[in-house]
Order: C-alpha cells, then structure tokens, then sequence
C-alpha cells in the first residue's frame, strides 16, 4: 500500500502513431492527447503517463494499449507496417483514427491493407462507445464544421472486438487542444473530451467491449 502523499508511478503511456505518406501526423502533437490524458486521470481516475510517439511498423507499439492516429493528407503503410499493426490490434491492442479533414480517401485503403477482411461500419448510436461514463445519445459531437455533414462514427470489428474506431467529419483531436489554437468554445472542447474519455474507458477497460 502507498503511503500518504505518494504517488503511484504511471500505469501506462498511450502513443501517438507515426506513419509514412507526407501526410501530417504530428497534427496535434502539443497540447491535444496530453489534454485527453489530464482529463483522463482527472475524471476517470486512471493513471496514464504521457503520450510518446511510435512508428506504425515499430515493435514498440505493443508497449501502448492504445494508439492515437491523426492528420490531413497522404498515409502509406508498407507490407511491414500492415502486418504490425495487425498483429497489434489482433493482440488486444486499440486504434483511435481522427480525420482531421482530408485524411479519409487515404485512410481507408491504408487499413484495408491491415484487414483486408474487414470493412469499417458505422457504429450506431446505441453502441458502448457512446455510452460509458458519458452519455451522447446522437453520437459523436461536431467539433469543426468542414463539408457540413454529420459525424460519424466507423469501427473495424476482428472477431467481435472493435479495434479500431474512426471519427469522420468530427474533428475530436482538435476539440482536445488548448483553446487558443482553434478557438472552439468551451462547449466545444468539454463534450469533445468527454468523446474522447469515453473511447478510452472503452478501449482500457472493456466495458462493453463488443
């Protein structure tokens, strides 16, 4: 047992994935998943670190439960990174992808090549993913306008386990960094961290993992 005053060290790092294409996957590096992971600790009462930036085809990805994948353009998975990432998601591991506008036509291809069996569904709005310590009842918020079409909510599902689950026209990591660099309301960024919050309750804990 810990004595008063002490601090358990970090159970785990989540990690921010970086892949080839020239497409920007440091979109969000400073200040969003760091905002994700305080909230997190705040109000889920888990103990995550810090994120740490890993490279699709690494062996290290297996060190993080979950991955975060963002950008706007271009994404290549080499034969190599294809299979790690596989293997990973197959393993137990969980992608969160966040199209940060312009990603999809090049994401969607890219993930074909990890499961070719699988395409991504729309996940309805009675999913578990919607419903862990936050409700959204209408499923994911709107963040950033972009084309004007509703959000959406994609899953790959292996096996009955959804492990990998894509927000579309949604913009949930932007909704995560600080306000001064998108100027989202206060509004805004609460519900897209309480998403966010929700997608890791999902993705740590199981609850209602199916």
């Amino acid at each position: 047992m810990l004595g008063s005053g002490l601090i358990s060290k970090p159970t785990y790092n989540i990690g921010l994935l970086k892949y080839s294409g020239g497409g920007d996957w440091y979109a969000n590096l400073e200040t969003s998943l760091p905002n994700l992971i305080a909230f997190c600790n705040t109000n889920l009462k888990t103990n995550i670190g810090e994120q740490e930036t890993v490279e699709v085809g690494s062996p290290e990805i297996f060190n993080f439960p979950f991955v975060h994948m963002t950008g706007h353009g271009n994404v290549i998975f080499a034969t190599e990174d294809s299979e790690n990432l596989r293997s990973y998601l197959i393993a137990g591991g969980f992608l969160h992808i966040s199209d940060n506008y312009g990603m999809d036509k090049f994401i969607r291809p890219e993930m074909k090549k990890v499961f070719p069996e699988l395409d991504f569904v729309e996940l309805p709005f009675s999913h578990p993913i919607y419903h862990q310590k936050y409700n959204f009842p209408k499923g994911l918020p709107k963040i950033h306008e972009h084309d004007e079409k509703a959000p959406q909510g994609f899953g790959l599902i292996y096996e009955g386990r959804l492990v990998c689950f894509y927000d579309v026209e949604c913009d949930l990591g932007d909704g995560w960094e600080d306000e001064a660099v998108h100027n989202d309301s206060k509004e805004a960024r609460a519900s897209a961290l309480k998403m966010g919050a929700n997608i890791i309750q999902f993705a740590f804990l199981g609850e209602g993992n199916n």
